[in-house]
């Protein structure tokens, strides 16, 4: 699946893996109580949750084109790769992904540039691919750019006790020469540059397009569900500082709300992205097909 959004001579597709039956919401929010959940389901359903409360999520990589550079942001869960914990993302062997790069016009030849907003599963598996026993970069002549302190962690954390994600979709396109470790306030280009928003993850980035304004924003894993713009207190299980996590979403929707930059969400359900609205103390994401 594809969806184009066209901003002056930038382009954003969606490449999506998989739009699935995920955790239930209440697990995935553990603050969540029962009296929000169902004076909020009306919304919610049937795209956000099921009528069994489990969220849904799309598991998805930004395909970008700017006038110089084709770069891709996140690269999902990935094939032939061991994830117990996720069964339905472990060992994966199908084409979907491959075939919705090429129906997107493009090969891994094409992309310049991989970008991950952090390092967990579902946002490095593509990274990589096994050829021949071995792991080795997906797509061959890009540069993969990692926050510097993002790889820093989980390069100390796979010392201590092997992570699965790191050691078979990062550690390989480092040792294959083609990572870049930058800062969070990195630019590539006239276009991208990133934006720090911890508490997800240790130095968790956003990546903001456009040339001499914020025309998108890529969210990454700063939210997960529908249901946080509207309470951003709300953190998921996944949050490693579930604090500093609500407090980096609050601050991120009041810096794009009411604006005309279209918010790039990694899992909300198609189409995924849109506009930054407020909703009481809250906020909604308004959903847009196209731009």
């Amino acid at each position: 699946m594809t969806t184009r959004f066209e901003l002056g001579d930038l382009s954003i597709q969606r490449i999506v893996e998989s739009e699935e039956r995920f955790m239930p919401l209440q697990q995935v929010l553990p603050t969540l109580t029962p009296e929000v959940l169902e004076a909020n389901r009306s919304w919610l359903e049937p795209d956000a949750l099921g009528v069994d409360s489990y969220m849904r999520i799309c598991v998805q990589s930004y395909l970008v084109r700017t006038p110089h550079h084709t770069v891709l942001i996140d690269s999902c869960v990935g094939n032939d790769k061991p994830r117990p914990k996720f069964p339905s993302w472990s060992m994966r062997s199908d084409d979907t992904y491959m075939r919705a790069l090429a129906a997107a016009g493009l090969g891994v030849g094409d992309i310049d540039y991989v970008l991950c907003t952090h390092l967990h599963v579902d946002h490095v598996g593509w990274n990589t691919r096994l050829e021949n026993g071995r792991w080795v970069p997906t797509f061959p002549k890009a540069r993969y750019v990692f926050a510097e302190r993002e790889y820093r962690y989980w390069d100390e954390q796979n010392a201590k006790e092997p992570v699965a994600p790191f050691a078979d979709s990062v550690l390989p396109v480092m040792e294959a020469g083609q990572a870049e470790l930058v800062r969070n306030d990195h630019q590539l280009g006239d276009h991208l540059r990133l934006l720090s928003t911890p508490g997800h993850t240790p130095d968790h980035v956003s990546i903001r397009l456009g040339r001499n304004a914020d025309d998108a924003v890529f969210a990454g894993d700063l939210v997960h569900s529908p249901l946080q713009a509207r309470y951003p207190e709300l953190s998921p299980i996944f949050d490693a500082d579930p604090l500093q996590a609500a407090a980096t979403r609050r601050s991120f929707f009041e810096r794009y709300c009411d604006t005309r930059t279209l918010c790039c969400t990694a899992h909300f359900p198609s189409p995924s992205a849109g506009h930054i609205k407020r909703w009481g103390e809250g906020f909604r994401c308004e959903m847009v097909s196209s731009q």
